[in-house]
């Protein structure tokens, strides 16, 4: 039978923000030479079934990135770009010192910085106050004593008091759902870091998230304006965690520092 594969992708799988294999948030990236229909981009999204895979192609002086879940497109991934970072700085040998990706948010610039990669974002620094449905509080497993203060943007932020509390959680993805938002974060303060989260999104196909890089754009005005200091030291995740740096500038921009590692290469053929 006469080969039918008409088109070859080159593909890596990136665990971004750790230095070490099987930490940290895994993301695809797939390096195009033109677009694709979206439907071919979700349906290799769903076939990596990981929370997010990046698509890049040359675009100006820089490179056009988008970035898909199993469920849908989104506007800003955070460790989906500094996984193509780490693809073309590692593995593509590109020789600047930064690179420059169009996106949904605009402009997002990544850049060398000694062992780590800085991810330079717009911060969200008009949170809302808000109050809390009490079906949320329960579908996430949080007695409201521990809530410390509530907010919403593209997500909901519970602040609460005790970093165990977030290590204990057993959301109800199901109900999460019903609920109108990007994702839920709940995060605290830590012994060890300055602060702490876990990420959950059953609405965009992401029940939870290891590492979620767009809600430290989020986190970063919030916890520097609360604790006073930066820059801040962040863990992210449940039974799987990475690391992070977060710097706010004032500008209202915000720099997140991370490492990243190759875990595999490989071609889709379609």
């Amino acid at each position: 039978m006469a080969n039918q594969t008409k088109t070859k992708i080159p593909f890596y799988q990136i665990d971004a923000f750790t230095t070490e294999a099987f930490g940290g948030n895994p993301a695809g990236v797939c390096r195009l030479t033109e677009w694709l229909d979206d439907d071919i981009l979700q349906a290799i999204a769903i076939e990596n079934n990981l929370s997010e895979t990046a698509f890049y192609l040359p675009w100006k002086e820089g490179y056009h990135l988008r970035w898909f879940t199993p469920g849908c497109e989104v506007d800003l991934c955070g460790h989906a770009t500094l996984a193509t970072a780490h693809v073309l700085f590692q593995n593509e040998c590109v020789a600047d010192d930064s690179i420059k990706f169009y996106t949904r948010s605009g402009i997002l610039t990544v850049t060398r910085a000694g062992d780590e990669l800085c991810m330079d974002f717009p911060a969200i620094c008009d949170l809302a106050p808000c109050h809390i449905d009490a079906g949320i509080l329960e579908a996430l497993g949080i007695d409201a004593s521990a809530v410390v203060q509530t907010w919403q943007s593209f997500d909901y932020v519970i602040m609460v008091n005790d970093p165990d509390v977030i290590e204990n959680l057993t959301p109800d993805f199901a109900r999460l759902s019903h609920y109108a938002t990007r994702g839920f974060v709940v995060t605290s303060q830590h012994p060890d870091y300055d602060f702490v989260s876990r990420w959950f999104g059953p609405n965009v196909g992401v029940n939870e998230d290891p590492v979620t890089g767009s809600a430290h754009t989020i986190l970063a005005p919030l916890w520097t304006n609360y604790l006073g200091k930066k820059p801040l030291t962040a863990r992210q995740g449940g039974a799987r965690k990475g690391e992070l740096r977060c710097v706010m500038r004032e500008d209202g921009r915000v720099e997140l520092y991370g490492s990243a590692r190759t875990v595999i290469t490989g071609v889709f053929c379609l």
